[in-house]
């Protein structure tokens, strides 16, 4: 089983307050390295003899104009059911600790732990960018996926607003998506997306990784609660909308033993259909899920991070298409046979929905036609 330690020995007292990551280490392209320590003034002589623990400390969101000339992503990953997606925000401050996109926010020059939960970068002119290459002649219409890197519906979607542009202007051109949140805050959007699903241009999945509330609270501190996204699944499929469960991911000897509850509770609410990915801990995220492990399950970190190891050929992470969502060995073998089962036996096991993309209307295409008349 393996050994598992804290990087920092003093890293209990300086956990951030509502952050998912224990730490902020620099980006790996870098070229200096920086590590906080304790000069002995955090606190006052009579305290420390006392043995008291500094407050921890709280960190605040930064958002970051993100000036980016373009807003739709292409993948070829064999492995995902899309070609294209859109991020509004890069960095999230749901501030899951397994998230597998948080090495991205190196490339950025920020950390991949608070640092991604607290520096965002946001694009106010997502939509009209999005309007622009949507209207180009060589674009070829297919759905667009939403919150497959970070959740389109994380807090500060509420003041910003530009996940709700973005799919106005779908709504405006019929044009397919597909979301997948944690957010419950995408029943803010009803008005659009009932009318799309209507049409066959909008599905959506809600991501539940446990149903401990105490777990929630530290595994992914700032995403919707538990309540709240069943409450959404209730709401979307009452509305119409095709909404399935995404089990998100699943962590072997931590929460792979409530996947039969999470299935059960969101097939009540109304969910048509189930996925799961199991953990992926890439880059920097398997340190930062270690740190987690030591500090907040101590008691559990080896047996999970053995059966983690078990899952991924005796590493933390395989990045290998066809292996990288389900991973391999009878570990895994067992999550999924479990998951097939239970997903037949609560009818959750519905095709995919098909989006329709013979309704799409070019941006612009009705106003240069009405020159010739």
């Amino acid at each position: 089983m393996p050994s598992v330690q804290l990087s920092n020995p003093d890293l209990n007292d300086r956990v951030h307050r509502g952050r998912g990551a224990t730490t902020n280490r620099v980006g790996r392209f870098e070229a200096f390295d920086r590590e906080r320590t304790d000069d002995g003034w955090s606190l006052p002589k009579t305290g420390r003899e006392m043995g008291d623990a500094p407050e921890p400390a709280r960190v605040g969101t930064e958002l970051i104009r993100d000036t980016s000339r373009s807003v739709i992503a292409r993948n070829t990953s064999p492995d995902v059911p899309f070609d294209r997606s859109i991020n509004p925000y890069r960095g999230c401050e749901h501030g899951c600790v397994y998230c597998f996109a948080r090495p991205t926010h190196a490339y950025l020059g920020y950390s991949a732990g608070v640092d991604f939960e607290t520096k965002l970068l946001y694009k106010p002119d997502a939509a009209e960018i999005l309007r622009h290459e949507l209207a180009k002649p060589s674009y070829k219409v297919a759905p667009i996926a939403m919150g497959t890197n970070t959740d389109p519906y994380q807090p500060v979607e509420r003041k910003l607003r530009i996940t709700r542009a973005i799919l106005e202007v779908l709504s405006k051109h019929n044009h397919p998506v597909t979301i997948v949140t944690k957010g419950a805050g995408i029943t803010r959007d009803l008005d659009i997306l009932a009318p799309m699903a209507a049409k066959g241009l909008a599905a959506v999945s809600v991501s539940v990784t446990s149903l401990d509330h105490r777990l929630s609270n530290t595994l992914e501190p700032r995403a919707s609660t538990l309540k709240r996204r069943l409450d959404a699944i209730r709401i979307l499929s009452a509305a119409g909308i095709p909404t399935g469960v995404n089990l998100a991911p699943v962590i072997p000897g931590l929460t792979d033993m409530e996947m039969e509850r999470i299935m059960t509770a969101a097939a009540k609410a109304g969910a048509r259909r189930a996925g799961y990915i199991l953990l992926r801990l890439p880059g920097e995220t398997a340190d930062l899920f270690t740190e987690w492990l030591a500090h907040h399950k101590p008691d559990r970190a080896g047996r999970v991070l053995s059966l983690v190891q078990q899952t991924r050929g005796g590493r933390r992470n395989d990045p290998r298409f066809g292996s990288r969502m389900v991973g391999s060995g009878p570990v895994a073998d067992m999550i999924a046979q479990r998951f097939k089962l239970t997903r037949k036996k609560l009818g959750l096991d519905q095709p995919r929905s098909v989006l329709n993309t013979d309704l799409f209307s070019v941006p612009g295409a009705a106003s240069q036609m009405g020159l010739f008349d």
